[in-house]
């Protein structure tokens, strides 16, 4: 029998600069607060790695949340965390019957060193989307030292997701 769901790819991508040296702000990475490098720049949490996240099931529904959305959720509305913009992307995909079947994250980062968080963070992920931590890919790069990021002035994400509906 010939499979009878719709599958779909989308991408999204965030980059934040970081705070400047002694900021308070936590650096912030797929929910997870990560030690040894100051926060980066925005007016909310600024985790680009959900950023990038919520911008790819974006691409999913074609409802923008960063942008107007965001917008009003933090500035008016006091709302910074991060999580709750990408439980709004989320919100966007129930009325056409998506479902998140994978996601593949990159982060471009010199600072701080990422392997020893990437267990957490798929955990986080995974709890954010309700998935398995097996359907989430996550890897670190310096880039070589190539763009601003591989420099350590700031962090980028790049994420690929799938997700299928019904046909």
């Amino acid at each position: 029998m010939a499979d009878s769901r719709i599958q779909i790819s989308a991408i999204g991508q965030d980059s934040h600069r970081f705070e400047p040296e002694g900021s308070a702000k936590p650096l912030l990475l797929g929910g997870v607060v990560i030690p040894g490098a100051p926060g980066l720049a925005g007016n909310s949490d600024a985790d680009v790695v959900l950023h990038a996240l919520t911008n790819a099931v974006s691409g999913v529904s074609g409802v923008n949340i960063l942008g107007k959305v965001s917008d009003d959720m933090c500035l008016k509305q006091g709302i910074t965390d991060s999580r709750a913009y990408l439980e709004k992307a989320l919100e966007t995909l129930s009325p056409d019957g998506w479902a998140l079947t994978h996601v593949s994250i990159s982060i471009e980062a010199k600072r701080p060193r990422l392997s020893a968080y990437i267990p957490e963070i798929k955990c986080s992920i995974a709890s954010l989307i309700s998935l398995s931590g097996n359907d989430i890919g996550l890897t670190a790069t310096t880039g070589e030292g190539l763009t601003g990021f591989g420099r350590g002035e700031g962090i980028q994400a790049l994420v690929i997701l799938s997700a299928s509906k019904p046909s």
